[in-house]
């Protein structure tokens, strides 16, 4: 007996796998400026780019929906064939793109001040944060417009795009990190410019990507330019998968502030098991940033059937990817937590909270590929409105109810918001199938 891929298979990988790989290699900037960092005579620069970096990421991750909200127009513009809307709405969400980066520049001493008053470093790293990071508020427009062009590039179906970028950014970085403050001396300040240069070539190597990309026998006219209401639109779409990050953002906020309130070794501990989040989330959203893209296709050329193929061959390959992540952490997760920390007592606290690691992957895998499937579908309303729903109504009573079970508690709480969104978008899911409104006017 031999097993064979379907062609559906086949294209699902064709998408997957360069997805996966962008994602498991974003984390090699934040290494690269703490491998140069590391070894300054002062431990104050390496605290100034790390509060820095996780205000920049708070702050870009807050517009991901730049990313997200075109690849689900884009893809459907794609099935639709329609070279018309492809390059319109890649044009108008770059000009939104560098509309909010610019306003973002024009707003960044309150926005650095507010973010470090809650931060609350000491006060050295406090003065080093601030240069940090108003040189790297400068790069907005770049970022954003990156966010725009990887999400053009999903929508319509050149993976290897986003992966030449980020190979881009990260030989850039790598390269000027090493420069600027191995050789120039310029400390944290180095690390800020030499990402905002790294960011700026990405997007340009984007920019010529994309081009390439253009459909032919397209013009450029006035009309590609669109009006008011056309942009409106794009943000209408927007609005809903920005309002769901900012809760999920709030909720890991949350999570963080409630594991530092029971002590340093708990929030380390934390830190280390939320680490494997992110690995699943970068390893699962491949599969989740295929079927948007496919997702959208089949909306776009109206073929029901081929969505309901795509959704199925989708959650298969989910479903075994979150098996083979549980295996992995089942049978590895000690030595797993060890790699990440040589610290006896944060080591062996984080061994007790195991069991949740392993049931973070399949708790998990339902909201990243429901994720995929409403953003093709571009109803990014429902993925507002389940994460509200699963954030305040089951989230926050949980861990209201479970406070005497310490940590435990509030690793139940994760988990129960995770199964929350999986119901949730779940029966949504089934609800527009059974009634068709997967093609329905939004």
């Amino acid at each position: 007996m031999t097993f064979k891929l379907s062609v559906t298979d086949r294209r699902l990988w064709a998408l997957a796998w360069p997805l996966m790989l962008t994602n498991l290699t974003v984390p090699l900037l934040g290494l690269v400026d703490t491998a140069v960092l590391g070894h300054l005579e002062s431990p104050e620069y390496l605290g100034a780019v790390a509060v820095g970096a996780n205000l920049f990421s708070i702050l870009y991750w807050t517009f991901g929906f730049m990313r997200m909200g075109t690849t689900g127009l884009a893809a459907q513009a794609w099935g639709r064939r329609d070279s018309f809307n492809q390059v319109a709405l890649l044009l108008r969400s770059v000009v939104l793109a560098v509309g909010i980066g610019l306003l973002l520049i024009l707003a960044h001493q309150p926005l650095i001040r507010i973010g470090l008053t809650l931060m609350d470093p000491s006060a050295g790293v406090t003065e080093l944060a601030a240069e940090y990071a108003a040189i790297r508020i400068w790069s907005a427009p770049a970022v954003l417009c990156q966010y725009t062009l990887v999400g053009w590039l999903i929508g319509t179906q050149f993976p290897r795009g986003p992966m030449i970028m980020l190979i881009v950014a990260n030989g850039l970085n790598i390269v000027l990190d090493v420069l600027f403050v191995t050789v120039l001396g310029w400390n944290s300040r180095g690390v800020a410019i030499a990402t905002v240069i790294a960011e700026y070539g990405a997007a340009i190597i984007g920019f010529a990507i994309v081009l390439n990309r253009m459909p032919e026998g397209q013009r450029l006219t006035r009309a590609l330019i669109g009006t008011l209401a056309d942009y409106l639109a794009i943000l209408q779409v927007n609005r809903y998968i920005m309002v769901r990050t900012i809760a999920l953002l709030l909720v890991l906020a949350f999570f963080t502030a409630q594991g530092a309130r029971q002590g340093d070794t708990i929030l380390a501990a934390n830190a280390v098991l939320i680490t494997f989040l992110l690995l699943i989330s970068n390893a699962l959203d491949g599969f989740a940033n295929a079927a948007e893209a496919l997702i959208g296709e089949s909306i776009g050329k109206g073929s029901r059937k081929r969505f309901l193929v795509v959704f199925r061959c989708a959650l298969r390959w989910s479903l075994l990817g979150s098996l083979l992540l549980t295996i992995l952490f089942v049978a590895g997760g000690r030595g797993l937590v060890a790699l990440l920390t040589g610290i006896e007592e944060v080591r062996t606290t984080a061994w007790q909270y195991l069991p949740w690691l392993w049931l973070l992957p399949f708790a998990s895998v339902w909201g990243f590929l429901f994720d995929g499937v409403f953003i093709g579908a571009t109803r990014t309303r429902d993925m507002q409105n389940t994460m509200l729903f699963s954030a305040l109504v089951v989230f926050a009573p949980v861990w209201w109810l479970t406070t005497g079970w310490g940590n435990h508690g509030l690793w139940f709480s994760l988990i129960c918001l995770m199964l929350a969104r999986a119901l949730s978008m779940g029966w949504l899911c089934w609800s527009h199938t059974r009634h068709d409104r997967w093609f329905s006017a939004r």
